[in-house]
């Protein structure tokens, strides 16, 4: 890794962190329900990453800036774990299956739909 791409992709990362707590506190305002901030981010993230893979002409050294560094730090599986405990210790335990599958199945998806659409505009 050159230096530079080591400067965007420490510049990436700080950028990417600082819109997941602007998207998080976003979607808390609006529906203020625990967990769905992770989610939403959590799922954005996971299709702009499908998208960004699926186009063609992206060099190596900005899907490692893009992908690394700014949706790496925007998505969030520490958090999500976080939250998936103090549900399980609270005793919603079918919400945390529910949400834990949910979560898994619907990033898959939408990866691969960023996928699709990625490849369909390169």
């Amino acid at each position: 890794m050159t230096p530079s791409v080591f400067l965007a992709l420490v510049a990436a990362g700080a950028l990417g962190a600082a819109a997941r707590a602007w998207v998080g506190a976003t979607v808390l305002r609006r529906w203020p329900r625990r967990g769905l901030g992770t989610l939403v981010v959590n799922l954005m993230g996971a299709l702009l990453l499908g998208l960004w893979v699926g186009l063609p002409t992206v060099p190596a050294a900005w899907l490692e800036v893009a992908g690394t560094g700014f949706l790496g730090a925007f998505t969030t599986f520490s958090t999500w774990m976080l939250e998936a405990t103090a549900a399980w210790r609270e005793g919603r335990h079918g919400s945390v299956v529910l949400e834990f599958t949910a979560t898994l199945v619907l990033g898959v998806a939408v990866a691969a739909l960023g996928f699709a659409l990625g490849r369909a505009c390169g």
